[in-house]
């Protein structure tokens, strides 16, 4: 097949293993014409939420009809579906288990699980690599054309797992959110879109801290917490230089109050 397209490709796997070498082998063998993106391999282990973030935060970067081939995983051999999705910019393709929650609020134009082992690597798959077997070989498919009501069986959108995410709210005082994702630097950011920000200044609370806001990381001295709006969209904390995870022992679900 010749039809040229892209996919991308987001694991807790790692680099040292073979894991994401054998997948794309494994789309190779279907359509080597396809470009393949690693967006990453470093997801923390079984870390579904971490994985809702980074495809969440890179799905927007990538053209019309991307696959997006996601595999972070614990429930893998289980009774947990397989899916594909087709959203308005592109596909995704992994485990039904909250990892595609935080883009499915756009309009889904079709979902289905994967049924149809046609599109398999095998009829009989591994029952601990979905990755190679089932999602690697259906996103190639994808991106080589076939529809994706040829690959299994149309589902609900509204059934598919919705990672639970707590929201932020809206008080008088200001508004109360929580920590979503910590990068590698240890920025934590939070569930707080930039567009609820009233004005240039505010502070951010947390964990007894106030913290004050400014424009780049370089605008407080080096070991100094700073909250700012980073490149994803959302507010975060960070320290100048530092690690703002382990500065104030914070994590995912750690509460923020933005005044």
């Amino acid at each position: 097949m010749q039809h040229l397209s892209l996919v991308t490709l987001l694991t807790d796997f790692g680099q040292s293993d073979v894991y994401v070498g054998v997948m794309k082998g494994a789309i190779a063998q279907i359509n080597p014409h396809i470009q393949v993106i690693d967006l990453t391999h470093d997801i923390p282990p079984q870390d579904v939420a971490a994985g809702r973030f980074c495809l969440m935060s890179a799905y927007p970067y990538f053209p019309q009809g991307t696959v997006h081939i996601a595999v972070v995983d614990p429930g893998v051999g289980s009774r947990r579906r397989a899916i594909a999705l087709q959203l308005d910019r592109g596909f995704l393709v992994g485990p039904d288990n909250g990892l595609f929650s935080g883009l499915t609020i756009s309009t889904v134009l079709a979902a289905v699980e994967l049924t149809n082992r046609e599109y398999w690597r095998t009829a009989e798959p591994s029952a601990t690599f979905h990755g190679r077997d089932i999602f690697a070989p259906v996103g190639a498919h994808l991106a080589s054309g076939v529809p994706i009501a040829h690959l299994g069986t149309t589902i609900d959108p509204s059934t598919l797992v919705q990672l639970a995410i707590a929201p932020y709210t809206q008080t008088r005082e200001g508004i109360i959110g929580c920590i979503q994702y910590c990068d590698r630097f240890g920025n934590l950011v939070t569930n707080i879109p930039s567009d609820l920000i009233p004005g240039k200044n505010f502070a951010v609370a947390i964990d007894g801290f106030t913290i004050p806001s400014g424009d780049t990381y370089s605008d407080v001295s080096p070991g100094s917490a700073i909250a700012l709006v980073g490149s994803h969209g959302w507010v975060e904390i960070a320290v100048n230089g530092g690690n703002a995870a382990a500065k104030f022992n914070s994590n995912v679900g750690t509460t923020v109050k933005m005044i």
